[in-house]
């Protein structure tokens, strides 16, 4: 049975055998690149995507899971082109970050086609829309800003989480870190 609120972090690696607890499904985005997440994580991925869709704001899965030899290569990546530092700030070390779970899924916006820049205009309230009705599908903003001494990571507007909706909403409600969450 999977564990929505398993909590793994900086400091708390991914357990051994969760690869085993869950159930991977294959999906495309629109750039039709082929993604994976846990089922019903992607079941409520969906949901919350057609919402958006419905509002006129095309949200679209650009990473979700990882295997830890692609963390390692991505954390190569990131030291190379952006320093240690950066990677401290926003890179998990392979073995601890969120996406080995497949629960995790980074965003990003597409307009006529292409994916919005990160400075695009008009992207915070890209963000701020889907921060605002993703705990109804069982989301939350990981890594908040004003939560980096908890969480150990920078603000990352496009990190979501699935916990569950009943988990994500209270979360969501009380402005918690899931780890101050979880050590209540």
């Amino acid at each position: 049975m999977t564990t929505y609120l398993t909590l793994v972090s900086k400091t708390h690696r991914l357990p051994e055998d969760w690869l085993d607890r869950i159930r991977l499904v294959s999906a495309k985005n629109a750039m039709q690149e082929t993604f994976q997440l846990e089922e019903e994580t992607l079941r409520q991925f969906l949901r919350l995507r057609r919402r958006l869709l419905d509002e006129g704001i095309d949200m679209e899965a650009e990473s979700a899971y990882r295997s830890i030899e692609a963390q390692t290569n991505l954390w190569a990546e990131f030291e190379r082109d952006c320093g240690l530092a950066y990677c401290q700030q926003f890179v998990a070390v392979p073995g601890y970050s969120e996406h080995h779970m497949g629960l995790a899924v980074d965003i990003c916006f597409v307009r006529d086609g292409k994916v919005l820049e990160d400075h695009a205009p008009g992207k915070e309230a890209l963000f701020a829309r889907v921060h605002a009705v993703m705990p109804e599908y069982g989301f939350i903003l990981r890594y908040m800003a004003g939560k980096e001494a908890v969480t150990g990571y920078g603000y990352e507007p496009w990190h979501l989480r699935y916990v569950g909706i009943e988990a994500a909403k209270e979360i969501a409600a009380r402005g918690l870190a899931l780890e101050e969450y979880l050590a209540e």
